[in-house]
């Protein structure tokens, strides 16, 4: 009897132990560190792009205080950048005349264009992005600045009016303020400025300025050319031929610009033996003539 009933025991047993127990699979275990292996795969780009959370424009170097919070950051060229869309929202409502370029103007860098306007114009935000500083700057005046998530940001200075606080979240196309004459502005103007990382990029090189807001290309790569104000002439639009390519950007390096200071003595034509290069190129990159005076002191961009 004892025996019989260790066995029907030792039965019921093996009956318990063999059910399937769904929850401790073994399957359901390796599935999981399957999915987990496969999100870790994906590229940055394509979390940024696919991903329906939003990204935290505000992680790093956010600063409401200063005008360039990325003085301890180290840019490496060429600097590429994407665009969502091919048109930008044009940051005021009427004939976008430029009367200041991008580069040097009276003995100084200057780092954006000036578009005319009257003073109370409205402007508008040119992308998506995050109000960053909307505060008075030195120079600039009153000045809204927008972070976008292509890791640029504009800059809209000498305004007269706020109409954004820091920390809003903007959308391409909306009201930011109104257009005036405060800080240091010969006359009512937008003082439209491009940054990366607290660097200046020209405008005219990224968008055209026309009726169609076209920006030169989704897909773009910058070199320090375009970041040099020395190089470019505020009075003219330099000549613009985007770079599409990691390998354009490389090849284009080949030629450089460099700064010449003019000492006692010197003439155009002295500059140009020295330097390797003709009379008539420096006096078409720095818009003068074979006439012009030249003074010690004086700096000339010299493209080789």
């Amino acid at each position: 009897m004892k025996s019989l009933l260790t066995c029907l025991l030792t039965v019921a047993s093996l009956s318990v132990f063999s059910q399937k127990q769904p929850e401790l699979k073994v399957v359901d275990d390796f599935e999981f560190e399957i999915i987990e292996r496969t999100e870790l795969d994906i590229q940055p780009e394509k979390i940024i792009e696919n991903s329906t959370l939003p990204i935290d424009l505000k992680a790093a170097h956010w600063d409401h205080t200063v005008y360039n919070p990325f003085k301890e950051e180290v840019v490496i060229f060429p600097i590429h950048l994407t665009f969502k869309d091919s048109t930008y929202a044009t940051p005021i409502k009427k004939d976008k005349v430029v009367t200041s370029r991008y580069g040097w103007r009276r003995g100084r860098a200057h780092k954006g264009i000036d578009i005319d306007l009257v003073t109370g114009d409205s402007l508008f935000a040119m992308f998506d992005g995050i109000v960053r500083m909307s505060r008075y700057s030195r120079g600039h005046g009153r000045t809204v600045v927008l972070r976008h998530y292509n890791g640029l940001e504009t800059v809209y200075a000498h305004l007269s009016q706020y109409g954004v606080k820091e920390n809003d979240t903007i959308k391409k196309g909306q009201y930011i303020g109104k257009g005036g004459v405060s800080g240091n502005a010969r006359g009512s103007h937008l003082h439209l400025v491009i940054n990366y990382k607290g660097i200046s990029i020209n405008p005219e090189y990224l968008f055209k300025f026309d009726d169609n807001n076209t920006i030169r290309s989704k897909n773009i790569w910058i070199t320090q050319k375009w970041t040099r104000p020395y190089v470019h002439n505020s009075k003219r639009q330099s000549k613009i031929q985007p770079l599409l390519t990691e390998e354009d950007a490389i090849a284009s390096l080949q030629k450089q610009s460099k700064v010449y200071i003019v000492k006692r003595g010197d003439t155009l034509s002295r500059i140009s033996q020295r330097n390797n290069v003709s009379i008539a190129s420096i006096c078409k990159t720095n818009a003068i003539n074979r006439n012009s005076v030249i003074k010690p002191g004086q700096k000339l961009v010299i493209e080789q």
